[in-house]
């Protein structure tokens, strides 16, 4: 950021109590870098909790970190200078004509064809605007009919049949992969797994095509043969060592069989066949070099399968019934289906197998593969729309928000000028008839109440609800009018958001500060009546429950009455107010010995001394109010001391006021009716300044 002489003429306005630069011509932006930063009214802000897009403060935040700061402003405006014919439409209403886009350099030629191929698919002609809102509808400008630049195509991409039925296939066999358009379909990957596995699968098939006698010994009963040879196969080898254990060393023969022990667990239930205590039982007695009999003496929960071995896989195979089977019989039959089961443990573990060899050997066969790499090649080439599409979605939100942030950034004008609201002001808060605009949105309220007295303003913090909301907290500034009826908890309004939504906010927390010097006047007066009023209260209060103590307990007895004590209190009570009548009898004697016309002035002195001091720190505290510590304390660096004098304070806060030309009556017909000791008090005091003048200025003046 250059910080050298600018050639630029700035223009400033003054307002808030200092010099503000003025953001409104295109040189502005073109020589904003040359700005001295010490005449920036912020120096840094946050990108949330702002009346601002956070999409668009999210691309200007280059490093992430939540704040933009001075030389991230500069990048976008130097940025948004380069892209652009005309800056005149930075200070537009938003949108972007195409015509204002510069396309001289590769960079500004993609964004401007991304410019004109949105227009196309947005329905626009291309002398419209393009809005932000145009950008945002990603399933139209990446619909399933076009290219997209994801490298994923969609069936709805070709109008060729047989590539559709391809692109299924591999959906298929593969899954769908997810598209930008929202659909799913086909990328280059899983293209290339498709084919590797229908490769594999065509020549696991080509190897039972070449050995199909030796794969084959049951010819088509091969498959359903294995099965039961399978299920039979564990049992049977178990049988046969256990033998040979047996023929080994025949002192294992009686533990190699099971124990008597075990026939006491099924002697006390129902046993059926499928019993699985029975199922783990030898297959058959265990004997040395013993055959297996294929009759009698099977176990009874392996009686069916081996029967269904005996008659699909071993008569099949040795060409003739058997009533034992040996072990020799046993190692050739598994010799036999030995190659079968070897190429089934080859078959290849892929969902293609449903496709069949026949269309796998037509798709491999054929240019489909070739034809959808190319379509896929065609979407990978057209990423530079996707990637331009970014960069233009940043330039027409930069036309739409940049010269907005830098009147909130580098000056405060939308503030301070009253033609928008800033973008810090949250809404407006309807309590106490009257309307604060100065409202923010706060997210720790303790915190922020911490350092916003700083700022010399009547503060008000409001937790605010609404149906389907999520709650949120917000302080208004009071700058007008009077504050003695607010409370801290319990007192409602109504809180309007910038959109217009109504919120119910409830008061969490008051900052108290003078709010103007006619408030600072009768603060001493309204001060010394509520003291008055709160220990009236008290003392009623407790004489209330005296009392009840009295009623509610036993009576003492009665003592007797002490004449001298009586005499003591009503003699204390008798010169209390008689030296209290005495001084003021020498006040008022005072008073009227002044002439007629020097009476109001002592009066107005003697209210002069008893406000002035209230006056003269109300001055000082409206003096400083400063709208700094409230954006300081939500994050921001405030430059500058930004004052909110008391004009401008009352514009801030709007007061109850009648409509011009409204009627008004001021009959009450519930009002109380008036009490006649006010207007007596207020004669015996009439006849008494008159006798006290009297006295002093005609009675003893000689007659003429």
């Amino acid at each position: 950021m250059s910080t050298t002489t600018s050639t630029h003429q700035w223009r400033f306005f003054r307002s808030g109590g200092f010099d503000q630069v003025t953001i409104s011509t295109p040189a502005d932006l073109q020589h904003l870098s040359e700005l001295d930063p010490k005449l920036w009214t912020v120096l840094n802000c946050p990108t949330t909790g702002l009346e601002f897009d956070d999409a668009t403060l999210a691309m200007m935040d280059q490093d992430g970190d939540g704040q933009i700061r001075i030389p991230e402003i500069l990048a976008a405006v130097n940025w948004s200078c380069e892209r652009l014919v005309d800056l005149n439409v930075m200070f537009a209403e938003p949108g972007l004509p195409l015509n204002a886009i510069a396309s001289d350099d590769e960079l500004g030629a993609g964004i401007k064809y991304a410019a004109e191929q949105v227009l196309l698919y947005s329905n626009k002609m291309p002398q419209d605007n393009l809005q932000v809102a145009d950008l945002l509808e990603s399933t139209r400008l990446f619909a399933a009919d076009h290219f997209n630049g994801d490298g994923v195509v969609v069936p709805e991409l070709t109008t060729d049949p047989e590539l559709q039925q391809f692109i299924a296939d591999i959906m298929v066999t593969q899954g769908g992969i997810a598209d930008r358009s929202g659909s799913e379909g086909v990328n280059s990957e899983s293209l290339q797994q498709f084919i590797a596995q229908a490769q594999s699968v065509l020549e696991w098939h080509a190897t039972f095509t070449e050995s199909q006698v030796a794969l084959c010994p049951l010819a088509e009963q091969t498959a359903d043969a294995v099965a039961v040879f399978e299920k039979v196969q564990a049992k049977i080898d178990d049988y046969f060592v256990r033998c040979q254990l047996a023929a080994f060393d025949d002192r294992a023969t009686d533990n190699l069989n099971p124990a008597i022990g075990v026939y006491d667990t099924l002697a006390n239930k129902v046993v059926a066949e499928a019993d699985s205590d029975i199922a783990t039982l030898p297959l058959s007695a265990i004997a040395a070099d013993k055959a297996l009999a294929l009759g009698s003496g099977i176990n009874p929960a392996w009686a069916g399968a081996i029967h269904d071995f005996s008659e699909k896989v071993l008569t099949p195979l040795l060409g003739k019934p058997c009533s034992e089977l040996t072990y020799s019989s046993w190692q050739h039959i598994s010799a036999q289906l030995a190659a079968w089961r070897n190429w089934m443990a080859a078959r290849p573990e892929t969902a293609v197998h449903a496709l069949g060899t026949d269309r796998l050997q037509l798709i491999l066969t054929s240019e489909l593969s070739t034809k959808l790499q190319t379509l896929i090649d065609q979407d990978l080439q057209a990423c530079t729309f996707a990637d331009n599409l970014k960069a233009l979605e940043k330039l027409v939100r930069y036309q739409r928000d940049l010269v907005t942030l830098l009147r909130n950034f580098v000056c405060f004008s939308d503030f301070y000028q009253g033609k928008q609201k800033a973008i810090f002001q949250a809404g407006t808060l309807y309590i106490d008839q009257r309307s604060c605009e100065l409202v923010m949105q706060v997210g720790d309220i303790n915190r922020h109440a911490a350092m916003a007295p700083f700022s010399g303003c009547y503060l008000v913090y409001c937790t605010c609800t609404r149906q389907g909301e999520t709650p949120l907290n917000i302080v208004a500034a009071l700058t007008g009018g009077d504050v003695d009826e607010l409370m801290v908890a319990g007192r409602n309004g109504v809180f309007y958001d910038r959109k217009g939504q109504d919120w119910k906010a409830s008061v969490t927390k008051v900052v108290a500060q003078p709010v103007s010097i006619r408030q600072a006047f009768w603060s001493p007066y309204r001060r010394v009546a509520a003291f008055i009023e709160n220990q009236v209260q008290k003392f009623a209060a407790s004489r209330d429950k005296g009392i009840e103590a009295n009623t509610t307990v036993a009576a003492p007895a009665p003592s007797s009455f002490d004449i001298a004590k009586f005499a003591g209190i009503f003699a204390a009570f008798g010169l209390a107010i008689g030296a209290l009548g005495t001084a003021l009898a020498a006040a008022v004697s005072g008073l009227f010995q002044l002439a007629w016309w020097q009476i109001p002035l002592v009066l107005l002195i003697v209210l002069l001394i008893i406000s002035t001091p209230s006056m003269i720190m109300a001055y000082l505290t409206l003096r400083r109010r400063n709208l700094g510590p409230l954006l300081d304390a939500n994050g921001w660096a405030v430059n500058t001391r930004a004052k909110i004098n008391v004009p401008f304070g009352a514009a801030l806060t709007g007061l109850a006021h009648l409509p011009k030309g409204a009627k008004r009556s001021l009959r009450d017909p519930f009002a109380e009716k008036p009490s006649i000791w006010p207007y007596l008090i207020g004669l015996v005091l009439v006849v008494l300044v008159g006798w006290v003048v009297w006295q002093k200025f005609f009675a003893a003046a000689p007659l003429v």
